[in-house]
């Protein structure tokens, strides 16, 4: 999947995470800066979670910027994916 603009989707209330997507240049790979109230605990199953829809969709060449205020594994990957349809469609 080619990634066309960036684009993102959740928000920053309790429960929730907002999830930036950004293309990048081919080749460049796969950058995901996190930031979370509850990295220390969760922040590797977080990155597992995101990385988990990247592979779905074949994403090799992306910049991703989360912002996690406790979101389930459900509400991850939801975002996560939202973002991805977004930015694949040009939408922003």
């Amino acid at each position: 999947m080619k990634l066309k603009t960036t684009a993102q989707s959740g928000s920053l209330e309790s429960c929730d995470l907002i999830v930036v997507v950004d293309p990048v240049k081919s080749g460049v790979g796969r950058k995901i800066e996190l930031e979370s109230m509850v990295l220390n605990e969760y922040g590797d199953s977080i990155k597992k979670d995101i990385i988990e829809v990247l592979d779905k969709h074949k994403i090799e060449d992306v910049h991703l910027k989360i912002n996690d205020r406790g979101a389930l594994t459900p509400t991850i990957k939801a975002r996560a994916e939202s973002a991805i349809l977004k930015s694949w469609k040009g939408e922003n």
